[in-house]
C-alpha cells in the first residue's frame, strides 16, 4: 500500500515541480528518483527484516544493499552536477523529495512493530499497527473537527497560503483530536483505558495534528506556486495522492522522533 502511495506522491510532486519551474523533467530522471526513493523507503522501513544479503566475488563478500546505496548516491551527484537543462532550484527540490516523500513512507513502515506498555504491574503488548493507526486516526479526526469548528465559529484566517483555514478551526481540531484519542481510542479499539497508554495516544494525536497542519500548508504552498487547485485527480472530488497524504508526510517523521526518543 505504501509503495503505491510513495510512487503516486512522487509522480504528482514531479508534475508540481515542472509547473513551478516551467521546465520538463525527463522521464528517465523521474524513474531514477522513484528508484532511489523506493530503496530509501525499503532500507529505512524494513531495517529490522532480512533485506540485506551478500554476494561473493573472489572470496570477497559484498553487501547488495550498500552497492545499491553507493550507486544511488553517485547517480544523484552526477544528476546534480551535469544536468544543465533543469533549473538549479528544481534539482534541489527533486532531492528534497527523498526526505519529503520517501523518508516519510519508510518511517511509517518502521513504526509498524509491536510496543510494550507497562500498566501498573502488568505488561500490555500493542500490535504492530498501533502507532500507525493512531497517527492516521488523529489526522482524520483533526481534519474533520477543524472543518466543523472552522465552519461554525472560524473568523481569523490561519495563513494566506490557505485562506479557508482559520485559527479557531485549527486549534479546535487539534484539541478535539487529542481529547477524543486520549479518552476513546484505546477503549474502543483495544478495550482498555489506562492512563499511561492514553497519555501516549493523546501526545501522538497532538504531534500528528500540529505537524500535519504544517504538512497541509506546505502542499498548499506548492500547489499555489504551481497554479493548480489539486495535485492530481486520482480521486475525483478529493484530488490526488499528495492532497490526501500531505499531512501524513510531515506528521510521520515527527511522531517517529517522539517514539524513538520516548518509547
Amino acid at each position: 500500500m505504501f509503495s503505491i502511495i510513495h510512487f503516486g506522491c512522487w509522480w504528482e510532486y514531479f508534475n508540481l515541480l515542472e509547473k513551478i519551474h516551467k521546465t520538463e523533467i525527463d522521464n528517465l530522471i523521474k524513474y531514477f528518483f522513484l528508484f532511489c526513493g523506493f530503496i530509501l523507503m525499503i532500507v529505512v522501513g524494513l531495517n529490522n527484516m532480512s533485506f540485506d544479503f551478500l554476494i561473493t566475488i573472489s572470496s570477497l563478500n559484498i553487501s547488495v544493499k550498500w552497492l545499491i546505496w553507493i550507486g544511488s548516491v553517485l547517480l544523484i551527484i552526477v544528476f546534480l552536477l551535469q544536468n544543465k537543462i533543469i533549473p538549479e532550484k528544481a534539482k534541489w527540490m527533486c532531492l528534497a523529495g527523498l526526505g519529503y516523500i520517501s523518508l516519510a513512507c519508510g518511517l511509517m513502515l518502521n513504526l509498524y512493530k509491536g510496543h510494550d506498555f507497562k500498566v501498573h504491574d502488568a505488561l500490555i503488548v500493542a500490535g504492530p499497527a498501533y502507532i500507525p493507526l493512531v497517527i492516521i486516526a488523529s489526522i482524520w479526526i483533526n481534519d474533520t473537527m477543524a472543518y466543523i469548528v472552522g465552519s461554525l465559529i472560524g473568523k481569523t484566517p490561519l495563513s494566506k497560503i490557505s485562506p479557508k483555514k482559520t485559527w479557531e478551526g485549527t486549534i479546535g481540531g487539534i484539541m478535539l483530536s487529542a481529547v477524543l484519542m486520549f479518552f476513546l481510542w484505546n477503549r474502543l479499539v483495544y478495550s482498555i483505558s489506562e492512563y499511561p497508554i492514553n497519555l501516549i495516544t493523546g501526545l501522538i494525536a497532538i504531534i500528528a495534528s500540529v505537524v500535519g497542519t504544517f504538512g497541509d500548508l506546505l502542499e498548499s504552498k506548492l500547489k499555489r506556486m504551481a497554479g493548480v487547485k489539486d495535485s492530481g485527480n486520482i480521486m475525483p472530488g478529493h484530488g490526488g495522492f499528495l492532497d490526501r497524504f500531505d499531512s501524513l508526510l510531515l506528521a510521520i517523521p515527527a511522531v517517529w522522533l517522539y517514539v524513538f526518543l520516548s518509547l
